[in-house]
């Protein structure tokens, strides 16, 4: 079945290949994995149509947490030399400093992240140039045809081809949309340099329902700084374009308390934007093949658990099926389906997708359980920040003026004019 066209010249001549693991894309989750199984000493063979991974704007800051993750891989050193390393984090709500929050977190580029992971791959592991015109699968061995004519034979088949369908189509695999053009994620420079801005991080959550802002966060990357924000809103939405058009009048009219401190909002780049919707797939447990990361489910970013379930998939193959797997002849999918069913996936995955569903509706919904619930959320929170104020000024709560404010923050979301994007519990008020 053909898939692909040859558009590059292939890094290795014709010929057949054989080896224990073919891994088709060397994004992030591709390219960790061919690191991860090459330290063990497993034959790997990595293809993707680009030597250099393209500009592509996707994740660009991850937690400790993930971090964690890459340090399990014994990729940590690897991945601090492609981050940019921030612990003192402003956090914003109602339009005032909410919190001040000492936790690590890591800025990147994507795409020089994912060339800074190529170039450590062994020799080994040399990157196959190249596009798949035919695939097959079964339980003992797998098939790689590739545009040149060459051909690759493997024990298992890994697809982490992120969003691209071809080579799913063409073993069979559907994606579902559970949530089309679920959210939207915008990027940009500023034209402040990192001296001037003063801070590490900052994160201003949204004010009002109507605007559909989760939240925009700034931070440093290098020598620049950065701004991601967060929407509930489609690509072809007027108020998109007329973002783009203008970045800085709207960010003066949507958050001017922090305007001063980011310089204006004057911007150093053109806006990038980015379309997700929430996805699963169907037909996938299957003799020979496993799909991952975006290959496999797509969730939004916001939240940050996106490289989460990427890192988990790799953990979770590398670590513990794939050996279990080449251990014992065959590839059939009961095996395969060790991976799908493995608890420490189920919960990644569904962690993401059920905060993903969750941050949309406590951003955007206007019924009563959701306006129940943001006044339920900016109440604790208006009382941690009425009780940082007391603190601050050494002297007890004043009842009168708690209570008035209290009132105001009571109607404003019965109302629902305020929509900070909220966590799913009490005891997590104070997350991002």
């Amino acid at each position: 079945m053909s898939i692909a066209e040859a558009r590059e010249t292939p890094a290795v001549p014709p010929g057949r290949t054989e080896v224990d693991v073919a891994i088709v894309g060397a994004g992030l989750a591709g390219t960790l994995l061919a690191l991860s199984l090459a330290k063990a000493g497993r034959r790997i063979a990595l293809v993707d149509p680009h030597r250099i991974h393209h500009d592509e704007f996707r994740a660009e800051k991850t937690r400790a947490e993930q971090m964690g993750l890459f340090e399990k891989l014994g990729l940590g050193t690897v991945f601090r030399s492609l981050a940019t390393p921030m612990t003192d984090l402003h956090v914003f709500r109602f339009g005032q400093l909410f919190e001040r929050k000492q936790a690590w977190e890591y800025a990147f580029s994507y795409t020089p992240l994912i060339n800074g992971i190529r170039a450590a791959l062994p020799p080994q592991v040399p990157l196959t140039v190249g596009k798949v015109a035919e695939v097959s699968t079964g339980p003992d061995r797998q098939r790689l045809a590739l545009t040149d004519g060459s051909i690759i034979d493997a024990r298992l088949l890994v697809v982490a081809t992120g969003y691209s369908e071809a080579v799913r189509r063409a073993i069979g695999v559907e994606r579902i949309e559970e949530s089309k053009a679920h959210s939207l994620t915008m990027g940009f420079d500023l034209a402040i340099s990192p001296q001037e801005f003063g801070l590490q991080s900052l994160t201003y959550y949204g004010k009002r329902v109507a605007d559909r802002i989760a939240f925009l966060t700034i931070f440093r990357i290098g020598e620049r700084m950065r701004a991601n924000m967060f929407i509930y809103r489609t690509v072809a939405d007027p108020w998109v374009r007329t973002f783009r058009e203008n970045p800085q009048k709207m960010l003066l009219e949507l958050m001017p308390e922090i305007a001063e401190r980011c310089g204006g909002f004057a911007t150093a780049s053109e806006v990038e934007v980015r379309q997700v919707s929430l996805t699963t797939s169907q037909g996938h447990r299957r003799d020979g093949v496993v799909f991952i990361g975006d290959a496999f489910a797509t969730t939004c970013p916001a939240q940050g658990d996106g490289i989460h379930r990427v890192l988990t998939d790799v953990d979770c193959l590398s670590a513990t099926h794939i050996p279990a797997w080449l251990e014992t002849p065959g590839m059939a999918a009961d095996k395969i389906c060790a991976f799908y069913d493995d608890p420490i996936k189920i919960a990644a995955d569904a962690r993401a997708m059920r905060a993903s569903i969750y941050a949309r509706r406590i951003t955007t919904e206007t019924g009563l359980e959701w306006r129940l619930r943001r006044l339920r959320n900016n109440t604790a929170r208006h009382l941690m920040i009425f009780a940082r104020r007391f603190r601050e000024a050494g002297k007890p709560a004043t009842p009168h003026l708690a209570q008035e404010e209290l009132l105001s923050t009571t109607q404003k979301h019965m109302s629902g004019d305020c929509a900070p994007a909220g966590n799913m519990i009490v005891s997590e008020l104070t997350n991002p």
